[in-house]
């Protein structure tokens, strides 16, 4: 059975972004970057880049939204210009590349499980920081796994994002409907 939509009616799409970082070992001991935010005094993630995951989920679903790639596919281990990179400079990206795909951002959401650090004093600094990033509504929650699970033996954290985009529709000037063509 097929719907029959209303020709000027814009479809959103959504996109679902994971990313895990574990904790970096104590002999190589790394920065905590997580939600677009510095931890000073906190254990630091492993990764490719500054393993912020909030900042990596966020992005993944941007890509996933839109259905072109994921993170790995415009920020892998194979590209040397990405290492070390900040999230927060691969979101900005990500939203740049999305927008080049013909696509608006609505929002994204971040939820990341971690026993550590204490977000909610930060949130608002994170969602500010994040947001500026995509040039969009970025919000982020926290939770605990209750001890359960590599996060809740403090072996890393992880997250989950969700985002809404929407095709940017461009109308292409004419007679207007009802109206004599010449």
């Amino acid at each position: 059975m097929s719907q029959h939509l209303p020709a000027n009616m814009v479809l959103p799409r959504t996109g679902i972004g994971i990313d895990v970082h574990a904790f970096a070992p104590a002999e190589d001991p790394q920065p905590l970057w997580l939600g677009g935010l510095f931890w000073a005094g906190e254990q630091g993630l492993s990764g490719h880049s500054d393993g912020d995951c909030v900042a990596h989920a966020a992005a993944d679903a941007l890509f996933s939204a839109c259905g072109i790639g994921d993170l790995g596919t415009h920020f892998g281990t194979d590209r040397p210009e990405f290492a070390g990179a900040s999230g927060v400079k691969l979101l900005g990206e990500a939203a740049r590349i999305v927008r080049a795909a013909g696509f608006e951002i609505g929002n994204v959401a971040v939820q990341f499980v971690a026993n550590r650090p204490k977000f909610g004093p930060r949130r608002e600094e994170s969602q500010r920081v994040l947001s500026e990033a995509a040039n969009a509504p970025v919000s982020v929650s926290a939770t605990t796994s209750d001890g359960l699970g590599f996060t809740g033996r403090g072996e890393g954290i992880s997250a989950v994002a969700t985002a809404l985009v929407y095709p940017v529709t461009v109308s292409e000037p004419g007679p207007a409907k009802g109206a004599p063509h010449g």
